[in-house]
């Protein structure tokens, strides 16, 4: 079975109802990503931090997933699937699909601020002030923020390397690490990006652009490769 390797961003759960940070003129809500999207921003007004991630929560327990997300799930009648997602939200799992890596963390996750290990699944509820870890560390999003390392990066790099297939959805490939993993992807393999607008960052003649949103671009490529590679 081959390996269809997936890089999914913030795009494909737009059309879920989840806005993305460009697509609100720089703003989360009137929030800032300064302040509420960094490690400085949490060691400053980890209140703020978290009442901006509660809304963020709430708000993703509420949405479910769209065509493209279904469309991947399709998928893996015929192919050995693994998505690495920039996205925060738990789209894919919900659409049924097995292989997912988090990039970024997961909004339904807390963590411990001493222990980056020391994960609770907590579901839609919120993080409260005073909220401990296990280990009695203060209790903070599970999420890579702005100014952190992203400890998956390693392993996201590896299965691109071994992909033979690569498809790139939802994502403007403008923010790093994560945008450097298409140079990971072997020459001559078949390389697809789903998106309306042009990246921004180079890609050669390998790559085919569809120029469509996640939720009707990938039905449509999702049925070619079924067609031409199962």
């Amino acid at each position: 079975m081959k390996k269809l390797v997936v890089l999914t961003g913030a795009g494909i759960s737009a059309e879920s109802g989840l806005k993305t940070f460009r697509d609100s003129g720089g703003l989360w809500e009137g929030f800032s990503i300064e302040e509420v999207a960094t490690i400085d921003a949490w060691y400053a007004n980890p209140e703020r931090v978290n009442e901006f991630y509660n809304f963020r929560r709430a708000e993703a327990a509420n949405s479910i997933p769209n065509a493209g997300h279904l469309a991947l799930k399709e998928l893996e009648s015929f192919f050995n699937v693994i998505i690495i997602t920039q996205n925060v939200d738990d789209l894919h799992e919900k659409a049924g699909s097995s292989n997912v890596i988090h990039l970024h963390g997961m909004l339904r996750q807390a963590r411990s601020e001493s222990d980056p290990d020391l994960i609770t699944d907590i579901g839609d509820a919120p993080i409260l002030t005073g909220d401990k870890a296990a280990d009695g560390s203060r209790l903070r999003p599970n999420i890579v923020w702005f100014g952190e390392a992203v400890p998956m990066m390693e392993t996201a790099a590896k299965i691109v390397s071994e992909a033979d297939l690569f498809i790139v959805t939802g994502t403007s490939l403008a923010v790093y690490p994560a945008a450097g993993l298409i140079h990971f992807a072997k020459e001559g393999i078949p390389k697809y990006i789903v998106d309306p607008k042009k990246p921004e960052i180079y890609l050669d003649d390998e790559w085919d652009h569809i120029i469509d949103t996640a939720a009707s671009g990938l039905p449509e490529l999702a049925g070619k490769l079924l067609n031409n590679h199962s």
